[in-house]
């Protein structure tokens, strides 16, 4: 296991500790830099909706930062769908940077220069990994 992996992954565990759900917080943050997302989730049972993406989502981070097992390949899936329906790939992208800031925040002084660099880096590779067309 990369010590990148190891940073991802305690800086999930860590904000586990702190909050039971990320997704009210995430979903807050990306209707704040994304004012264009809140009508993507309009309909009746969008909570549901957004914790089940954001769960295949912290998957997805998970095992590209590690293994890659074979959950990673949702993040080139989905930005083939979601571009199907209107979302751009700057917009798909920025939603694993809305996770990253809300995980730094969680944090606060629990989150390093190590950790930091292991979510550039990632966030580096998932944009990269996302731009090879399919």
């Amino acid at each position: 296991m990369s010590a990148s992996l190891n940073r991802i992954e305690e800086s999930f565990e860590i904000a586990a500790l702190r909050c039971a759900d990320l997704t009210p917080l995430v979903y807050r943050r990306l209707f704040e830099a994304h004012p264009e997302t809140r009508t993507m989730f309009r309909a009746q049972g969008s909570e549901l909706v957004m914790g089940s993406m954001l769960a295949l989502t912290i998957e997805a981070i998970l095992d590209f930062a590690g293994e890659r097992r074979g959950h990673f390949r949702l993040i080139a899936c989905e930005v083939a769908s979601h571009d199907a329906y209107g979302t751009s790939r700057e917009l798909f992208i920025a939603f694993f940077a809305v996770i990253r800031n809300t995980l730094r925040d969680l944090l606060g002084d629990d989150w390093s220069a190590d950790t930091a660099l292991a979510w550039d880096r990632l966030l580096v590779e998932i944009d990269a990994y996302a731009s090879i067309p399919a």
